[in-house]
């Protein structure tokens, strides 16, 4: 109870701003997206890894019903969450907002996949034959931008989720993400 009005709070003395222009990529987030796409696959430490896809599994069977695509998405998210230096279970609770684990999902403003990903970031960042349906190619878009916004409002959480979302200044979207998180990804 006290984590979500301190969370509240947050929302709420949030300070607005007015959004930049949606879609335009920096060139400090263009350089990273070019170093993610070329970075191999890993995983940190197997044993804690495979402790969350345990639980993890549990919490994402309402929403993907076929364990072996399950794990398979939950290893890919943990892998590249972890790349990016993001929790996984924060990385979850954007992609049950942005896509509610839909790997066909496409938004009205023509952002596709789990992490709702504009296609320009094919043409700027993207290999022959790359698509951002495919999880690998969405998931680590994804987590590089959503770490840069992180990053660029200096890890404030409602700032850079609405960067990610393309609605700076309004606290609707955050507030999505931080109710799944407390909801569905952060209990115990």
């Amino acid at each position: 109870m006290r984590r979500a009005f301190a969370i509240l709070v947050l929302l709420l003395a949030a300070p607005l701003a007015w959004a930049g222009p949606v879609g335009e990529p920096d060139d400090e987030l263009r350089d990273l997206m070019r170093q993610a796409m070329n970075e191999p696959d890993s995983f940190a430490d197997r044993f804690d890894a495979e402790i969350w896809l345990v639980d993890m599994s549990a919490r994402l069977k309402p929403m993907m019903a076929n364990e072996q695509d399950r794990i398979k998405f939950l290893r890919m998210l943990h892998r590249e969450a972890m790349r990016a230096k993001l929790s996984p279970e924060f990385v979850l609770s954007v992609i049950e907002v942005e896509s509610r684990f839909n790997r066909f999902a496409v938004s009205s403003a023509g952002a596709l996949g789990y992490m709702q990903i504009m296609p320009f970031w094919l043409k700027e960042i993207g290999k022959p034959g790359d698509s951002l349906f495919d999880p690998q190619t969405n998931l680590r878009m994804g987590c590089t931008i959503l770490k840069h916004y992180l990053d660029m409002e200096r890890g404030d959480l409602v700032r850079g989720l609405a960067r990610y979302n393309g609605s700076l200044g309004r606290v609707e979207y955050p507030a999505l993400i931080i109710r799944a998180m407390d909801r569905r990804w952060y209990k115990s």
